[in-house]
Formats: C-alpha cells, structure tokens, sequence
C-alpha cells in the first residue's frame, strides 16, 4: 500500500484521485452555483466599466476574492490611485490570514508548494466548508484542494461570461448602474448580525464621511475599513470583559 509521502499515512480509498476529486466536487457545487450569478454581474460592470475582457480574466485569477474585486473596480471607475487600491484591498483580505491559520492545523506536514496552492483557492465560503469537513468528516487536504481550486475556476469562468455579454446590455438597463451599489448594501447587510456589527458598521460610516470631508483625496475607504474594524474589536472586547 503507497503511503502520502508528507504525513507518512497510507493511502486509502478516498485520497486517490478519482475519490477525492468527486467528493471535492460535490462539495464545492453549491459554491459554485452562489458564484456564478455574482461573477456574471462583476464581469458585465467591469466591461461597462471599460475594463477589457483579458483584464477582467487576469484580475479574476490574481486577486480571486469578489468583495475585493467590487471594491477595486469601485475605486477604479471613481479615479482612485493604485496605492489607495492596493491598501483597501490589502485591509478588506486581511480575514483571509485568520483562515488560513485554522486551516493551518489539519495541514501540517504539508510541503510548502501545496500550502501556497492551497492559500490561493482559500475564499470565505471554501473556508466554510473545508473547516467545517475538516472537523467533522474524513477529509483530506486534496479534497480540500478540488474544492479550493473548482470554485476558483466557476468563478474565472463567470467573471469572464460576464465581461463576454456585457457588451451586449446598453449602459444603464437592466438596473446596471445600481447592481455595484446593490452588491454592497447586501454585503454588508450580510454581516449586521448583532448589536456589535451594526454599531461598528455605523461608526465605519462615520468615519467615511467624516474622512471625505475633512482629508483630500480617496483614502477615506482605508481610514473607515481600518478604524471601523479597530473600535469594532475594542467594542467586542470590552463587551466580553463585562460578561
């Protein structure tokens, strides 16, 4: 029997490629059928946006993470520098550090080869399911892997579908020039869970506007991100400390 060369385990049925491949995938098809829809939206807006189609490709495979893409083509069709573009996309994946490090402790032993390709594929929601699957099931990290690395490509593929018909819807129809500001409202109205995520949100808010009034130039969406989430995480602490 072959044994995996990193943990010094033997194989069994379900790391060979033709088992862990089919249990990634039907792990990963409800992620896929979520990204789809979004990644349609993302590649039209960035096509309307007067990004070419290999550009929306390329920003697609680099950055992989939709909230920072929105984010990126805001900033971008609003004027915004690229050091102001990097920074808040930098601040906005911080999250994906902390998932990486619980991750981290069903992988160790890996070479570091399969943790960068690993790292990449990690979004919000195959976090969810891998941590979850991790925990609770017989799952391996190439399982891990095809649900990292399917999800990547359902949504290149979309982002790409997007841009492709995009083209083709007039500017303005369809509610195209409300769907960015849309996508964030749901964004965000997708973590106000509690009374801590809605007064932090709040006070990110008013550091927005207080920001872009007072400072010039585009870095207010740095001090909001920056300073909502600091007094966020001093609100929490000092509600933990009372309990």
């Amino acid at each position: 029997m072959q044994q995996d060369s990193h943990s010094n385990r033997p194989f069994s049925d379900h790391t060979k490629p033709e088992h862990w491949f089919r249990q990634g995938a039907a792990a990963s098809w409800p992620i896929c059928l979520g990204y789809f829809p979004v990644g349609l939206a993302f590649g039209a807006l960035a096509q309307q946006a007067g990004l070419p189609v290999w550009a929306v490709g390329l920003m697609s495979i680099l950055v992989f993470a939709g909230s920072a893409q929105f984010i990126a083509l805001a900033m971008l069709t609003t004027g915004a520098g690229i050091v102001s573009i990097i920074l808040t996309t930098m601040v906005v994946n911080l999250r994906h550090a902390l998932m990486s490090s619980s991750l981290a402790v069903y992988l160790q032993g890996v070479n570091r080869w399969f943790l960068a390709l690993f790292a990449y594929g990690i979004t919000d929601e195959s976090f969810a399911v891998n941590i979850s699957r991790f925990r609770n099931e017989d799952w391996g990290r190439w399982q891990a892997l095809a649900v990292n690395h399917l999800s990547n490509c359902a949504w290149v593929a979309a982002t790409l579908c997007g841009s492709l018909i995009g083209q083709f819807i007039p500017q303005g129809t369809l509610g195209m020039d409300y769907a960015m500001t849309g996508m964030f409202i749901s964004l965000v109205g997708s973590q106000l869970q509690n009374r801590i995520s809605i007064l932090t949100g709040l006070l990110a808010g008013l550091i927005s506007i207080a920001w872009y009034l007072l400072i010039p130039g585009d870095s207010y969406i740095i001090g909001a991100s920056v300073g909502g989430a600091t007094m966020g995480y001093f609100i929490k602490r000092r509600t933990r400390n009372r309990i």
